[in-house]
């Protein structure tokens, strides 16, 4: 089953890491990246380049930014194939940001 990893970090935590310590989380989610289980995945621009769209009464509404204000900010995603729950989870925790401040939803992914 395929789940995706929502990856939430404070704004800008990545800078305030000391340089080194900023360098093994990239090399350890480089390292996760090759694991077979790992099918494809993306950090995203910051928050202030974000668009947020609605579509009411037909017209097509654009506002800058995300669309909420929050504490964490959606800071990446990964598509992972686990076996279950209990493995995502294994995996989720993997992920650098989890033990950096951040957190990682783990969410199943709809197949039709």
């Amino acid at each position: 089953m395929q789940y995706a990893l929502l990856i939430y970090t404070p704004p800008g935590y990545a800078d305030s890491l000391p340089e080194a310590e900023r360098e093994a989380a990239l090399a350890e989610f480089l390292a996760f990246t090759d694991d077979e289980r790992y099918v494809a995945g993306g950090q995203l621009q910051p928050t202030e380049t974000a668009t947020t769209v609605r579509v009411s009464g037909g017209r097509t509404l654009m506002t800058d930014g995300p669309f909420a204000d929050t504490k964490e900010v959606l800071g990446g995603l990964c598509l992972i194939e686990a076996a279950d729950l209990d493995e995502a989870i294994e995996l989720a925790a993997r992920v650098p940001a989890a033990r950096l401040g951040g957190t990682v939803e783990v969410r199943p992914v709809v197949r039709r």
